[in-house]
């Protein structure tokens, strides 16, 4: 059981201390010589004209909500799907539920009009 846990052990030690070595590596190797035009947006090679903040809509912010969210829904389908046979009625009777929510939810959204372009 211990050597379960040290081989969980080592690889989140590995996770945090690559990360972190890489990161510190390419502080220490970088370039340093500061030029105020290091600090302009790249556009191309085209000089950038006017404010650089653009303002999305929230359009766009509520398309990438709800298409993660069925995202990850196909993704928990497609496991069960797979493991159907051998889970039996209690896990038909959760993704039921599952989807059910998921379906209110769609219907909150298009009910809102967050799936219509405006």
């Amino acid at each position: 059981m211990l050597q379960e846990f040290g081989s969980v052990g080592l690889l989140l030690a590995v996770a945090v201390v690559f990360p972190v070595l890489a990161l510190g590596t390419a502080y220490v190797i970088r370039p340093r010589r500061p030029n105020p035009e290091k600090c302009l947006p790249y556009e191309c090679g085209v000089d950038p004209v006017g404010e650089t903040w653009v303002q999305f809509r929230a359009s766009y912010f509520m398309y990438a909500l709800v298409f993660v969210a069925f995202d990850i829904e196909t993704v928990f389908l497609y496991l069960w799907a797979i493991k159907f046979q051998q889970l039996g009625t209690f896990a038909f009777i959760e993704m039921f539920i599952f989807l059910s929510i998921l379906v209110v939810g769609l219907g909150y959204a298009w009910k809102k009009g967050a799936l219509e372009w405006k």
